[in-house]
């Protein structure tokens, strides 16, 4: 299993990559963090994405199962960028998420998708 800075490194190389924030969703803590600080807090960050996970996980209309277990992503698409939240299985009682933000100009939304998808299944050690 790689390291968590190694995979943060290798995220901020996504192409438009602004920020990056690995969250704990079962405490909503960061557990660690790369790019631009000047965007937001990680801790602020960490809080407001385990509310939108909470949210869509907690609602069947946007999942394909009751439990909500199939949703392995979530985009918020903004003016000037895009949000990309990959959620995986922590194992205990919550999913660790990696949210990452990509600039709009200068990313690459699918690009980001695909990498980040290859990167989180590396990081879970798979």
């Amino acid at each position: 299993m790689a390291e968590i800075d190694d995979i943060l490194s290798l995220v901020m190389g996504i192409p438009g990559a602004l920020r990056v924030t690995l969250i704990d969703c079962a405490s909503g803590l960061a557990v660690a963090a790369a790019g631009r600080e000047d965007l937001v807090d990680q801790h602020e960050d960490a809080a407001g994405v385990t509310d939108v996970v909470r949210a869509v996980l907690g609602s069947p209309a946007l999942s394909a199962t009751a439990a909500g277990d199939d949703v392995e992503e979530i985009i918020v698409c903004g003016k000037d960028g895009h949000h990309l939240l990959a959620i995986t299985d922590a194992g205990l009682d919550g999913h660790l998420v990696v949210h990452l933000l990509i600039d709009q100009e200068r990313g690459n939304l699918a690009l980001a998708r695909l990498r980040l998808r290859g990167l989180v299944h590396e990081m879970a050690g798979g």
